[in-house]
């Protein structure tokens, strides 16, 4: 957050200093008002992009196997160019690489699934699809595997057919 702060600022300062530059070229026709205003721009724009390349930035770091299976569309009233192209804010993504089934219950996936939003801690934490029965159980506290591998104690959650994480996880 700081960092972008800063850079927020140093475009506000780019901006000006190149209208201060066209400035001088002119002749010093420029109207006194130009120059703040310029930097008013500059930082708009730089925290403009900043908010869209969110998304862009934060999944160049991941490694293949994590797959954005879903993400969150924004409209705010006090940011009205997101009612133009809405901002993502937040996604959910699945880490194949954690990918595990039970040959005694070849129906479910245990997986591992990330969520992140913007100025928000990513969580990452346990989940066990169940392909044939359309659900999921997050893997919390009170979820123990019995002796043949099978969820006890556990909150099922039904899912919709279309839902992208039942789809990635149980394509394969």
């Amino acid at each position: 957050m700081l960092l972008e702060f800063i850079a927020i600022v140093a475009a506000g300062f780019a901006l000006a200093g190149i209208a201060l530059t066209l400035n001088l070229v002119v002749g010093k026709r420029l109207p006194g008002w130009i120059f703040p205003a310029s930097a008013g721009v500059g930082m708009l724009a730089m925290a403009i992009w900043l908010e869209y390349s969110w998304l862009d930035r934060v999944t160049d770091g991941f490694p293949q196997e994590v797959e954005v299976v879903s993400t969150n569309r924004q409209r705010v009233w006090y940011r009205p160019w997101t009612f133009v192209v809405p901002q993502v804010n937040r996604l959910i993504a699945v880490d194949h690489r954690f990918e595990r089934r039970n040959p005694a219950l070849p129906d479910q996936v245990l997986t591992s699934v990330l969520l992140a939003g913007r100025w928000e801690p990513s969580r990452q934490f346990g989940v066990v699809v169940d392909c044939a029965g359309q659900r999921r159980a997050d893997l919390v506290d009170q979820v123990v595997f019995g002796e043949d591998g099978a969820l006890e104690r556990a909150r099922w959650l039904p899912l919709a057919a279309d839902d992208p994480l039942l789809r990635a996880v149980c394509r394969g």
